[in-house]
């Protein structure tokens, strides 16, 4: 029996409901919400950024690099990497051209900031689009496309979780995803469906699948592996000015890590559940695939912190150039005209994780071309 078949409420909303056209579903939101203001968002950047490097300014001057003190470093690493999700959002932002009108100054400011935190800020512009461009469908989506019943990766995961039982496959899961996740996506294109290939953010030629970069996208690739590289290239000189790895791993790694698994939480959250389909062929369009985007209940502190990329992602994927600051205002007006569309999840976050990473692994199509997940 699928989550479907249990809870036929949700075939009700989704299926029976009028889906509204792009430009209807846009045009329910107020036109003061797409109003972007460098200034605004500068002032959001400022914040993100005194908050992030004004952490590792405290632990370097008052926390020892030893041994005995490494439990206040994790809980440093656990503060900052989360303040850091903030500086990675605008950055993702300035992707979307949402944090200005201006695209030159949208591309500087997204470059640095994300070279910095080792993202590679044209590459995943460009795939990020694509994700955007294909939210939740099964075979061209671009990132967190589930695995389909009877295939070779279906049938291995379904294997996987027989042998080591649904508890430990979803501490495995969430594992694999939180902390190798992001690495692997960014190498190989990790979770893409499968009309995607085997892609890297680094290089777009062979042996990788240059599909995803065509044309001027592969010079771009270059000038985001430099940002990259250049990042990696003052750590490397940081640790050897100062003798010892052990300073870049306290005050830049730590945090690094933390704030990758929030990035792929977030990710994996909002297109992902038991009650989320996938689409393929004609069933799936743009406004059906940014309607299974979810929002769920962060809390206020982090909401704010992290400008709300997780209570306001089904606007974000009708019009991703909406500045975050109006983000709360438009996921209002989209709730109140599109009622049976709009999805907001109010289970625990941490809760919803665990459900994710415990029944979310393979989906079985449908006749009609929707993927429903199915209970293990």
């Amino acid at each position: 029996m699928t989550d479907l078949d249990a809870n036929p409420d949700v075939l009700a909303r989704l299926d029976f409901a009028p889906l509204p056209s792009r430009s209807e579903a846009i045009a329910a939101i107020p036109r003061a919400c797409f109003e972007r203001r460098l200034r605004t968002s500068l002032g959001y950047l400022a914040q993100s950024l005194v908050l992030t490097v004004g952490s590792g300014l405290l632990a370097w001057t008052f926390l020892p690099l030893d041994l005995v003190w490494a439990p206040l470093w994790v809980l440093y690493a656990l503060a900052t990497g989360t303040v850091a999700v903030g500086l990675w959002v605008l950055a993702h932002e300035c992707g979307h051209r949402g944090f200005c009108a201006e695209p030159r100054a949208n591309d500087a400011i997204g470059f640095v900031v994300h070279s910095a935190l080792l993202v590679p800020y044209f590459s995943w512009q460009r795939s990020h689009a694509v994700h955007h461009a294909k939210t939740n469908h099964l075979v061209d989506g671009e990132t967190h496309v589930p695995k389909v019943e009877g295939t070779r990766a279906g049938d291995r995961s379904d294997a996987t979780g027989r042998r080591v039982g649904e508890r430990v496959h979803a501490v495995l899961t969430l594992v694999g995803r939180l902390v190798f996740g992001w690495p692997l996506y960014l190498l190989v294109g990790a979770t893409g469906g499968s009309g995607r290939g085997v892609t890297n953010h680094f290089y777009a030629g062979r042996p990788f699948d240059g599909d995803l970069f065509p044309g001027r996208w592969q010079r771009r690739v270059l000038y985001s592996t430099a940002g990259v590289a250049a990042t990696l290239a003052a750590l490397v000189g940081w640790a050897v000015a100062a003798g010892s790895i052990v300073p870049v791993l306290a005050l830049y790694v730590g945090p690094y890590l933390v704030c990758n698994a929030w990035v792929v939480a977030y990710t994996w959250l909002q297109h992902t559940d038991v009650d989320i389909p996938h689409y393929s062929g004609e069933n799936w369009n743009y406004v059906r695939g940014a309607f299974t985007s979810v929002d769920r209940p962060y809390r206020r502190v982090i909401d704010r912190l992290h400008h709300r990329i997780g209570t306001t992602h089904v606007a974000h994927h009708l019009e991703a150039k909406i500045p975050h600051y109006h983000a709360a205002e438009a996921t209002e007006a989209l709730a109140l005209a599109f009622p049976a569309h709009y999805r907001y999840d109010d289970t625990p976050v941490v809760k919803a994780l665990w459900r994710v990473a415990r029944r979310c692994h393979v989906v079985a199509p449908r006749d009609d071309g929707w993927s429903y997940r199915r209970v293990p």
